[in-house]
Order: C-alpha cells, then structure tokens, then sequence
C-alpha cells in the first residue's frame, strides 16, 4: 500500500482555488457578453433567424466571446483532470490492486 499524499500547502492550496475561481469567473464573463451585452434588441436567450440581421462586427465580437468561454472551460477541465481526478484515481488503483492479475 502507497503512502498518502501530502496535503498542498497553504499557498499552494491558495493558488489552485484561485485559478479555478479564475476559470469560472471567466467563464460567466464570456456568456454575459455574448447573451447579455452583445444582444440585439428585442432579443433574449439565442439569437436563432436573427443572426443574419446582426452588423458582421457584432456577430464577430460575439463568436470571439464564445470561443473565450469554451477555452476556459477546456483549460479548467484539463486543470482538474490533471490536478483531481488523476491522483485520485492513481491512489485508488494503488489501494485496491487488479484482482484478476
């Protein structure tokens, strides 16, 4: 049986809650501008047939907002792959070994 990690110091800890608080508040950020601020009049939710309708300078803001959202939702979906659920996952394989080997 492997020994326990040791826990993240306090720094450490400090820095890995910010960077997920960071993610997140950029994730919000992007989805405001593109469903809020970048909205055409009239209009809540999807723009849908009204996209056609829309400056091409607006339609452009709106998809580099989108794609801003989507990054950081790669980038934090990777972070906590890498720093969550792999070690977790890895303890748990070293704590109950393959019963079929």
């Amino acid at each position: 049986m492997s020994a326990a990690l040791p826990p993240l110091p306090p720094r450490m800890r400090l820095i890995h809650r910010a960077f997920i608080l960071l993610a997140v508040v950029q994730m919000a950020y992007s989805g405001w501008q593109v469903f809020v601020v970048l909205q055409p009049e009239g209009t809540i939710g999807p723009v849908f047939g009204r996209a056609a309708d829309l400056p091409p300078e607006v339609m452009v803001a709106r998809r580099l907002y989108a794609i801003e959202g989507w990054l950081a939702l790669l980038g934090l979906a990777l972070y906590l792959a890498v720093t969550e659920v792999l070690p977790t996952r890895l303890r748990m394989t070293s704590h109950h070994p393959d019963p079929g080997a």
